[in-house]
């Protein structure tokens, strides 16, 4: 049985590890609400830039760009595979339930030649152990994300599809939903897929200047920036949200934690000087 001295130090450790535990939780509630406002201010963008590719996907130009064509799927031999999780842990199960998502795909597809590009410390050094192929990682992004650091995934992949090192190119991520909730979310960015406008849909009589096969090269890397952009700002709001919600539940343990002990600390405290009061009556009558 714990001593009062080693109980009460217990009780004092427990409330230094609550105190940061509601630290991290109001800082990665700030962190999110950053986050989910940068994604209000790049959907528009996004959404518009679809909707104007798929408006030239429709007048016969995916022949005009290697970017669009579709990759007959007997013939997909090489496959980038981008994964992006966070560079820090005590997020509860955000950076393994991607990383389970990667393994599987990988398992169902051992018979492809896969390169990883990691994002992230946690997928990088998860993936090093198990010695798969890594083209290239990406971290400490997220302390300080910006819109360059998009670009630079999408050049590698799309050099690399352009050179025919790659017939396809997926990435792994988590999609913010809410707090308590995220969407683990594996889609194809090459060839670029789902640019069909759907039946209810106008076709805009637009007017290109230059030529629209002259615009697609621009474009399309546009919109593959624009959803690497999308995705690393998702997995960011994601982070933050599975942080906020570990810490939560954390600071509430450490609370019935220090409840439990205070109240076996006063037990025992308590029984120690009804032992003395004991010893001090026994000793008084001995006397008489």
């Amino acid at each position: 049985m714990a001593s009062l001295k080693e109980l009460k130090e217990r009780i004092e450790s427990v409330i230094s590890t609550r105190q940061v535990t509601s630290a991290m939780k109001m800082v990665s509630a700030a962190k999110l609400q950053k986050a989910q406002q940068r994604i209000l201010r790049a959907r528009p963008y996004s959404d518009e830039l679809n909707s104007f590719l798929c408006s030239l996907a429709t007048r016969n130009m995916r022949q005009l760009h290697p970017l669009l064509a579709e990759v007959d799927k007997d013939a997909v031999k090489n496959i980038g595979l981008i994964i992006v999780t966070a560079d820090k842990g005590l997020c509860g199960a955000f950076n393994m339930n991607i990383i389970r998502k990667a393994e599987d795909y990988l398992e169902h597809h051992h018979n492809k030649n896969i390169e990883l590009i990691c994002v992230g410390k946690k997928c990088k050094n998860y993936f090093e152990h198990t010695k798969e192929h890594i083209e290239a990682t990406y971290i400490d992004l997220f302390n300080k994300l910006e819109f360059h650091h998009s670009r630079d995934i999408m050049e590698l992949v799309t050099d690399k599809f352009a050179e025919r090192k790659y017939d396809k190119v997926l990435i792994v991520y988590n999609e913010f939903k809410s707090v308590i909730q995220q969407n683990i979310v594996l889609k194809q960015l090459l060839p670029i897929v789902g640019l069909e406008i759907k039946e209810d849909d106008i076709l805009a009589p637009y007017l290109f200047e230059p030529a629209p096969e002259k615009l697609l090269d621009d474009l399309i890397k546009n919109h593959l920036d624009v959803q690497i952009w999308r995705v690393l700002l998702e997995s960011s709001c994601a982070e933050q949200g599975a942080r906020m919600a570990a810490m939560d539940a954390a600071t509430d343990s450490a609370d019935e934690m220090i409840k439990e002990l205070t109240l076996e600390y006063h037990h025992m405290r308590q029984s120690k000087i009804t032992t003395e009061i004991i010893e001090v009556c026994s000793g008084a009558e001995g006397l008489q």
